[in-house]
């Protein structure tokens, strides 16, 4: 689950991480009443988006007026903001950020993820943050300097104290560096997050070290002990599909192909998907029904793929384990009788009753293809695809 950056530096907040002063505004006399209670100078507007590269996009401006505080806010709001992230199709922006403006000496990066190699939660920092950090980790990966946090000792005063000089921190600055690190390394276990970005940190004229953005993404499994952070969800922000999915506990993404894909298990799903490429075409979404799969279960996941009007052909691959592929067979018959299914349909299961379900499909009088493998299931849903333009 992503929120927003307001709503990431309310949390940083709670673990000593600064931040800049800011209010969220949802309207044009709310932005400009901001920056009238902020007072100073110079103040910042963001456009609050689940997306990065806003300020190339054009979603952050600094302006040193109140009335251009209100004509910025009049162009972001409401504007079709679109960035590298956001693919071409863009995000509405229908929240603001308006901030104090910051005297920016120095940005940098840090940011932590949780490493599955090493198994611990990750500090990654450098002395080049900014817009382009995507760049240096692209091409000058050495500097980025990382550190696998123990989790009996946490991040330790010897470390982030390390870490802050290894990217330039000054050593008047090291010390207020290293209590923001940890504030961070808190925030991101205490919260379950998954990842935690903080680019640009900046170093200020008077040596302050300050949070300028802050982008928290967190695990899903975890967030039935975080309804704080549950009541942070932004669904304008998400696809309708993912949020109808989410109802009745399927993992769904959309993709940009034609192929429905409907699989129990996340690799399995993606094998599949790699699959349908192999043979020349394209899955229209990642669909992982889980474990525990009923009938109305899988109703519900051949609704959600037709309610995607690229979708020309199903592909249902199942491994019976804990899920028996009888169970999936009635659940697919009973699905393609209640959604009248207009597009090819193959099935391969194999598995827990793997002869009773393929059974179950034959009987059943529908179109429906069977398959013996992998690559034949993806054959046979590409051809009949063809064959039915």
């Amino acid at each position: 689950m992503n929120i927003h950056e307001y709503q990431g530096k309310e949390i940083l907040r709670r673990y000593g991480v600064h931040t800049p002063r800011g209010f969220a505004c949802f309207s044009v006399d709310e932005a400009v009443q901001a920056a009238k209670d902020l007072g100073g100078a110079v103040w910042v507007v963001k456009a609050q988006i689940h997306a990065g590269g806003r300020g190339k996009g054009g979603g952050v401006k600094v302006v040193k007026s109140i009335d251009d505080v209100r004509k910025e806010a009049t162009q972001i709001l409401g504007m079709t903001l679109v960035t590298h992230q956001t693919g071409p199709e863009g995000r509405l922006v229908k929240r603001l950020l308006v901030e104090e403006g910051a005297d920016i000496r120095k940005e940098l990066y840090v940011g932590m993820v949780v490493d599955r190699v090493t198994q611990r939660v990750t500090l990654m920092a450098s002395s080049e943050g900014g817009m382009d950090i995507e760049e240096v980790a692209s091409h000058t990966p050495e500097r980025i300097y990382k550190i696998a946090i123990d989790p009996r000792t946490g991040l330790t005063d010897a470390d982030a104290e390390a870490t802050a000089r290894k990217i330039g921190v000054p050593e008047a600055s090291v010390a207020e560096a290293r209590t923001f690190m940890q504030g961070l390394y808190r925030a991101f276990t205490e919260c379950d997050a998954s990842l935690a970005e903080i680019n640009p940190l900046i170093l200020t004229g008077d040596g302050r070290v300050l949070a300028l953005d802050a982008k928290l993404n967190f695990d899903s499994n975890a967030l039935f002990r975080h309804p704080e952070i549950v009541a942070m969800r932004d669904l304008d922000e998400e696809d309708p599909a993912e949020i109808e999915a989410s109802k009745f506990d399927l993992s769904y993404i959309s993709l940009g192909g034609n192929i429905g894909c409907l699989v129990n298990g996340a690799g399995l799903a993606m094998a599949t998907m790699d699959t349908i490429k192999l043979f020349g075409a394209e899955p229209a979404n990642f669909l992982d029904v889980g474990g525990g799969a009923t009938a109305q279960k899988v109703t519900e996941a051949f609704k959600l793929m037709l309610k995607n009007p690229a979708v020309k052909g199903i592909l249902v691959n199942i491994f019976g384990g804990i899920m028996r592929c009888d169970t999936i067979a009635e659940g697919v018959i009973a699905a393609v009788r209640e959604v009248n299914l207009k597009v090819p349909l193959v099935v391969r299961m194999k598995g827990t009753n793997e002869e009773l379900g393929r059974e179950l499909l034959a009987k059943s009088g529908l179109p429906i293809i069977s398959a013996d493998n992998m690559a034949d299931a993806a054959q046979k849903i590409v051809a009949a695809i063809g064959a039915s333009k």
